[in-house]
């Protein structure tokens, strides 16, 4: 079978799989963020369905127009910066306000190349060990687990090392699999009860509020986070795949889309990074000007997974203690590692490196801020003094 003769199935199903890992693999992280930052159950799942709403209509608009398998996802990382950063003055409205700035800083970033240049300047050592300190205390959720609830965190990690070695794309999904199956034991020896009318997916609106700690404390390092450990390498993994993505219209798409989806509780969507090259590799079609309806599929599928964010939201909620953070630490393993490596990977770099990864696990909060944005300013101050000429 030539390249131009494969069914038009294999771009579909590989665009399902793009969605379906990237949905499973690290909605626990969305939940448990925005949760963190003071959203009610209702609230978190109006987020995770605001995303996965706008994540979807990004990915279909940016592959049919440019004809290439582009895809969107929310920012785990992010996600992961809520978690470990906490409320901040002004509660759940105030991080709405703070997801809303950073949907106009992704705007700008996309309208005036400059501002885009500035980001970058900011050295990938020091992003990297910020997103390192801020994913190790989660990391390390999944070990501090067994000791609080051995029965319900050790299936969650037994099975996740199975499918480490058998099936790496799906060890995540399937020790969330193992999760739910431990929730449901749970629930019915207890014999909790759920109203329906909460299973139903329902979008939860709430008026913005603009606080500086909001600002300083979220806005900035989750934009920081989201431009380096995901849009960036984003890009750079389809170029290695033959795909120049439109840097400009796409910074436009996921911003608007994250405006969109603030006031409903997302915290932001971008470029795809790990999961780009489920859609844009060979696999997905031997033919590369077909791939684009691989990213088309995966839009699609992301608007299927919303409708069962109320739902998830409800599993979350009944959980038993320690089950749910060991899931969302296994899914960050990989962004740890990986974070870790380019943190330290250049000699001259590690000690600037050093001081924002102990400063940002430390979780300090200082008037208000939390320890992302002390991290990233002591870790640029480190790394100015050792740099400027005597």
């Amino acid at each position: 079978m030539t390249d131009s003769l494969a069914p038009v199935s294999r771009p579909i199903l590989a665009g399902a799989v793009t969605a379906l890992v990237g949905f499973t693999s690290s909605f626990a992280v969305v939940l448990t963020g925005l949760g963190a930052v003071g959203a009610t159950p209702a609230q978190a799942a109006s987020g995770l369905l605001a995303l996965s709403l706008m994540m979807g209509i990004s990915c279909i608009i940016l592959a049919w127009r440019y004809r290439m398998p582009i895809t969107v996802a929310w920012s785990t990382p992010g996600a992961a910066l809520l978690a470990a950063t906490g409320a901040v003055d002004g509660g759940w409205p105030a991080a709405t306000g703070a997801f809303l700035v950073v949907a106009a800083l992704t705007l700008l970033a996309g309208a005036w190349p400059g501002f885009g240049l500035l980001i970058a300047r900011i050295p990938a050592s020091i992003a990297q060990a910020m997103l390192a300190g801020i994913l190790l205390p989660l990391c390390l959720a999944p070990i501090t687990g067994i000791a609080v609830n051995p029965w319900g965190v050790l299936p969650v990690l037994l099975t996740w090392l199975v499918f480490v070695r058998l099936a790496p794309r799906w060890a995540v999904p399937l020790a969330f699999v193992a999760a739910a199956i431990v929730v449901g034991v749970e629930w019915i020896r207890s014999g909790s009860t759920v109203e329906a009318a909460t299973l139903l997916p329902r979008l939860e609106w709430t008026a913005p509020v603009f606080t500086v700690e909001a600002l300083v404390g979220i806005a900035l390092p989750l934009f920081v986070v989201t431009m380096a450990s995901q849009n960036v390498p984003g890009i750079a993994i389809m170029r290695s795949f033959g795909y120049e993505v439109p840097w400009r219209p796409a910074m436009l798409v996921t911003g608007i889309g994250t405006a969109l989806s603030a006031p409903a509780g997302g915290h932001g969507i971008n470029l795809a990074a790990i999961s780009a090259a489920l859609a844009a590799a060979p696999d997905a079609d031997p033919n590369p000007r077909r791939r684009w309806i691989a990213g088309a599929s995966t839009g699609a599928s992301y608007l299927v997974l919303g409708v069962f964010a109320a739902a998830l939201s409800a599993l979350v909620t009944l959980a038993p203690e320690a089950v749910i953070p060991a899931v969302a630490g296994v899914a960050l393993f990989a962004a740890l590692g990986s974070a870790v490596h380019q943190a330290v990977a250049e000699a001259g770099e590690r000690l600037p490196a050093v001081v924002t990864f102990l400063i940002a696990a430390s979780g300090l909060s200082f008037a208000g801020i939390s320890a992302a944005f002390w991290a990233l300013l002591a870790g640029l101050l480190m790394r100015w003094l050792l740099t400027v000429r005597r």
